[in-house]
Protein backbone atom coordinates (compact mmCIF):
# COMPACT_ATOMS: atom_id res chain seq x y z
CA UNK A 1 0.00 0.00 0.00
CA UNK A 2 1.61 3.46 -0.78
CA UNK A 3 2.11 5.74 1.88
CA UNK A 4 -0.25 8.34 1.35
CA UNK A 5 -2.96 5.92 1.07
CA UNK A 6 -1.45 4.53 4.19
CA UNK A 7 -1.25 8.08 5.78
CA UNK A 8 -5.03 8.78 4.85
CA UNK A 9 -6.11 5.61 5.94
CA UNK A 10 -4.67 6.30 9.43
CA UNK A 11 -6.12 9.64 9.70
CA UNK A 12 -9.93 8.25 8.58
CA UNK A 13 -9.50 5.78 11.55
CA UNK A 14 -8.64 8.13 13.89
CA UNK A 15 -11.51 10.38 12.91
CA UNK A 16 -13.66 7.76 13.11
CA UNK A 17 -12.73 6.92 16.47
CA UNK A 18 -12.94 10.67 17.87
CA UNK A 19 -16.52 10.28 16.65
CA UNK A 20 -17.35 7.60 18.01
CA UNK A 21 -20.22 8.14 20.58
CA UNK A 22 -23.94 9.18 20.50
CA UNK A 23 -25.55 9.38 17.22
CA UNK A 24 -28.79 9.70 15.71
CA UNK A 25 -29.90 7.90 13.01
CA UNK A 26 -31.91 9.07 9.82
CA UNK A 27 -32.34 12.51 8.53
CA UNK A 28 -33.02 15.98 10.33
CA UNK A 29 -35.29 18.38 8.42
CA UNK A 30 -36.40 21.83 8.82
CA UNK A 31 -39.37 22.70 6.84
CA UNK A 32 -42.33 25.00 6.56
CA UNK A 33 -45.49 24.19 5.39
CA UNK A 34 -49.66 25.42 4.09
CA UNK A 35 -52.29 23.97 5.96
CA UNK A 36 -55.56 22.38 4.33
CA UNK A 37 -57.55 25.57 4.99
CA UNK A 38 -58.33 27.71 2.13
CA UNK A 39 -58.45 31.21 4.20
CA UNK A 40 -55.34 30.84 6.09
CA UNK A 41 -52.92 33.19 5.46
CA UNK A 42 -50.59 30.07 4.15
CA UNK A 43 -52.29 30.57 1.20
CA UNK A 44 -52.21 33.86 0.79
CA UNK A 45 -50.21 35.90 -1.63
CA UNK A 46 -47.33 35.95 -0.80
CA UNK A 47 -47.85 32.74 1.70
CA UNK A 48 -47.38 32.83 5.28
CA UNK A 49 -46.26 28.96 6.01
CA UNK A 50 -46.43 27.55 9.05
CA UNK A 51 -43.52 26.92 10.97
CA UNK A 52 -40.83 26.09 10.38
CA UNK A 53 -40.94 22.94 12.13
CA UNK A 54 -37.64 20.43 12.66
CA UNK A 55 -38.70 16.41 11.68
CA UNK A 56 -36.83 13.41 12.77
CA UNK A 57 -37.24 10.83 10.20
CA UNK A 58 -35.86 7.20 10.29
CA UNK A 59 -36.62 3.69 9.48
CA UNK A 60 -38.32 1.53 12.48
CA UNK A 61 -38.73 -1.91 11.22
CA UNK A 62 -38.84 -1.37 7.62
CA UNK A 63 -41.36 1.28 7.45
CA UNK A 64 -40.58 5.04 7.11
CA UNK A 65 -41.45 7.30 10.83
CA UNK A 66 -41.02 10.46 11.23
CA UNK A 67 -41.31 12.45 14.77
CA UNK A 68 -42.00 16.29 15.03
CA UNK A 69 -38.99 17.39 17.75
CA UNK A 70 -39.74 20.40 19.94
CA UNK A 71 -37.52 22.95 19.76
CA UNK A 72 -35.73 21.69 23.16
CA UNK A 73 -35.57 18.48 21.57
CA UNK A 74 -33.81 20.01 18.42
CA UNK A 75 -31.43 21.95 20.99
CA UNK A 76 -30.34 18.73 22.47
CA UNK A 77 -30.24 16.41 19.61
CA UNK A 78 -28.86 18.69 16.98
CA UNK A 79 -24.96 17.67 18.43
CA UNK A 80 -25.99 14.33 18.03
CA UNK A 81 -27.42 14.77 14.50
CA UNK A 82 -23.82 16.27 13.50
CA UNK A 83 -22.28 13.30 14.92
CA UNK A 84 -24.03 10.81 13.01
CA UNK A 85 -23.63 13.38 9.38
CA UNK A 86 -20.08 13.22 10.09
CA UNK A 87 -19.44 9.69 10.88
CA UNK A 88 -21.30 8.45 7.56
CA UNK A 89 -19.65 11.24 5.45
CA UNK A 90 -16.03 9.68 7.40
CA UNK A 91 -17.82 6.64 6.56
CA UNK A 92 -18.00 6.82 2.47
CA UNK A 93 -14.50 7.84 2.45
CA UNK A 94 -13.41 4.80 4.30
CA UNK A 95 -15.09 2.99 1.99
CA UNK A 96 -13.99 4.86 -1.41
CA UNK A 97 -10.41 4.52 -0.14
CA UNK A 98 -10.69 0.90 0.63
CA UNK A 99 -12.14 0.33 -3.00
CA UNK A 100 -9.14 2.62 -4.36
CA UNK A 101 -6.73 0.35 -2.38
CA UNK A 102 -8.12 -3.11 -3.75
CA UNK A 103 -8.29 -2.00 -7.03
CA UNK A 104 -5.01 -0.95 -6.31
CA UNK A 105 -3.69 -3.75 -5.75
CA UNK A 106 -5.26 -6.05 -8.80
CA UNK A 107 -3.23 -7.17 -11.43
CA UNK A 108 -3.64 -4.42 -14.29
CA UNK A 109 -4.91 -2.09 -11.81
CA UNK A 110 -9.10 -2.55 -12.27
Amino acid sequence: MPAAHSRFLTRLAAELAAAAGPALPGTLTVRAYACGKPACRCHADPPALHGPYAEWTRKINGKTVTRRLTPAELADWQPLFDNAKKMRTLLAELQQLTVTIAEASQPGGQ
